[in-house]
């Protein structure tokens, strides 16, 4: 299906000389994105698909990834359509190749050596996490944060340390964002038309209500299994309502993420404090972080849900980066890697 793209031609080609042009493909769990970005940090085009499943139903691999297999190719030729390209513009293909869902990542992989073989451009894998920072640091304009990343598949602060972005803390269980979907799930929520995270905020802006939930920090650890089953044990006695445990799931894991957040900015002696994933698109948590960085003199950025959930223009700028500091990368050695640490990646730009 890929190939059929290139048989277009759209009108008003951008000529930008001495400009790298790098299209991002990115399906590491239920969205997939296709994103251009210029070197100089102008963002073109961001598309992006989700992969919905039944209410009450979790996301399946195997189907997300026909999903994506299906949208990559209308994606890709509307980023393209967008940003006023024709496919021959692009200067690098880049991708998400890990961490993430096996069948997931392998769609972008696919679509992404398709692409580069097709154009004859050079292909780069990305890291996920890693282009999670690197697009925080860029619109925040952010020299060296730390970096609380929180999503559906990772809970992590992450901050710079011998040229490499160490997990200075992160979940010892379950995610963040998984333990809102799989809450909302169990309570049949509808997140047909927004994301349950989104749901679950909505809900919870409608309580001033608090109920007490097990706050389980382990020194820059967490753990939300506990939280997740008694917040949905509580909920499904009937006793309090939906807003006001939704409310009360919010309150407590955002402050232990801010309780992580805050340990590592004092132990690192950093001045500046970035939220992305998919929860940084949550305004209850951006309030909570932002006065806490107060309280320390420092600079806040939470990233925007467009740019904050998991998106191609991310992938798209982490190759460039790579790329124009002399990373190579040949098609035979960009398999996918579901288990692929932020901390393996040696910052070569930094």
């Amino acid at each position: 299906m890929i190939h059929t793209l290139f048989i277009l031609h759209w009108e008003g080609n951008m000529i930008m000389n001495g400009t790298i042009i790098s299209i991002g493909l990115e399906s590491s769990a239920d969205k997939c994105g296709v994103g251009i970005i210029t070197s100089e940090g102008e963002i073109l085009a961001n598309e992006r698909s989700t992969y919905k499943p039944p209410i009450g139903e979790g996301v399946i691999p195997r189907d997300a990834a026909e999903h994506h297999g299906d949208q990559f190719p209308k994606l890709i030729a509307k980023a393209l359509q967008k940003a006023k390209l024709e496919p021959s513009e692009i200067d690098l293909v880049s991708f998400t190749q890990g961490s993430g869902m096996g069948p997931c990542l392998r769609m972008d992989a696919i679509a992404a050596r398709t692409l580069s073989v097709i154009l004859d451009k050079p292909i780069v894998g990305v890291n996920h996490q890693v282009a999670h920072v690197e697009i925080g640091r860029l619109l925040g304009e952010m020299d060296d944060p730390v970096v609380l990343y929180v999503s559906g598949g990772n809970s992590q602060v992450i901050a710079l340390s011998e040229n490499r972005y160490r997990v200075f803390g992160e979940t010892l269980d379950i995610p963040l964002g998984n333990c809102l979907d799989v809450f909302g799930r169990e309570m049949m929520l509808d997140a047909s038309k927004a994301p349950m995270g989104k749901v679950v905020e909505d809900y919870a802006r409608l309580s001033d209500e608090y109920v007490e939930l097990p706050y389980v920090v382990k020194g820059m650890d967490l753990s939300f299994s506990g939280l997740l089953t008694a917040t949905t044990r509580t909920a499904k006695s009937g006793k309090y309502s939906i807003e006001t445990m939704c409310n009360s799931l919010q309150e407590t894991a955002f402050a232990m993420v801010t309780e992580v957040a805050e340990r590592a900015l004092a132990h690192l002696g950093k001045d500046e404090v970035l939220v992305t994933g998919g929860v940084a698109a949550n305004s209850r948590l951006k309030e909570m972080l932002n006065d806490m960085a107060s309280e320390h003199s420092s600079r806040f950025f939470g990233l925007p849900a467009p740019t904050a959930i998991d998106n191609g223009v991310m992938i798209a700028w982490t190759g460039i980066l790579m790329h124009q500091n002399g990373y190579r990368q040949r098609i035979e050695d960009t398999a996918v890697r579901q288990q692929f640490r932020p901390e393996e990646v040696e910052l070569i730009w930094r």
